[in-house]
């Protein structure tokens, strides 16, 4: 797990450089265009690797987005990890979203696992099943699983994830991101009820997006 540097995610780091300093050759060529093009092209990546603080939520019986973006999905799909049906919070980022993911619940990382595949449109539902993506189940204080799934999309080339099994995460930790666009899934164990429709936006670390259910207390 990572801490930012400056409010910037570390992967960004390569492409901020190599974009300024394409900036500053075109400005002392004298290329007024490209210079132009070079600033748009620094600001853009920026904004995309800009890694902000979150405020966690502290309510116990919640969890929250793991994924800035727009919801595109809520009901049950089969989840990858467990091979049950499960509801699913489906949330696309496009490329001007945060793309740091976080944890949606406080605990243990249990499995990881990569699966390579194609790059289809983040917002088809065909996504979660034929995409390039990683399978990451957490188990909570409760012995609750989780299974947040990052997907590549149609731009997005690389999943990065900064966690390993075994690692102890609290709620909205940073745990990886996704560069240049996708989908994070994020399958809920019984116990808990969506509370987030499609459309909804959503703060990773910071929206709730689900909670307990009140005969589960």
């Amino acid at each position: 797990m990572r801490k930012p540097c400056c409010g910037i995610a570390p992967e960004g780091a390569p492409f901020i450089l190599l974009t300024t300093l394409a900036t500053v050759v075109f400005a002392l060529a004298g290329w007024e265009v490209l210079s132009i093009l070079g600033l748009g092209t620094v600001a853009f990546v920026l904004n995309f690797f800009r890694d902000p603080e979150r405020v966690i939520p502290q309510e116990e019986g919640i969890a929250v987005a793991p994924a800035d973006g727009t919801v595109v999905r809520v009901g049950p799909l089969l989840d990858p990890a467990s091979g049950e049906l499960r509801t699913a919070v489906c949330i696309f980022m496009n490329v001007f979203n945060v793309h740091v993911n976080r944890a949606p619940v406080a605990g243990v990382v249990r499995q990881m696992r990569y699966i390579p595949g194609a790059f289809f449109n983040a917002t088809l539902d065909k996504a979660s099943t034929d995409n390039e993506r990683l399978i990451v189940e957490f188990e909570d204080r409760d012995g609750n699983r989780w299974t947040v799934v990052p997907i590549a999309g149609l731009i997005a080339r690389r999943i990065v994830h900064w966690i390993a099994p075994g690692d102890q995460l609290p709620r909205g930790a940073r745990f990886g991101m996704i560069r240049f666009g996708s989908r994070v899934d994020l399958y809920l164990p019984p116990d808990y009820a969506p509370t987030i429709q499609v459309g909804e936006r959503t703060v990773a670390g910071q929206s709730v997006v689900a909670r307990k259910r009140m005969e589960s207390r």
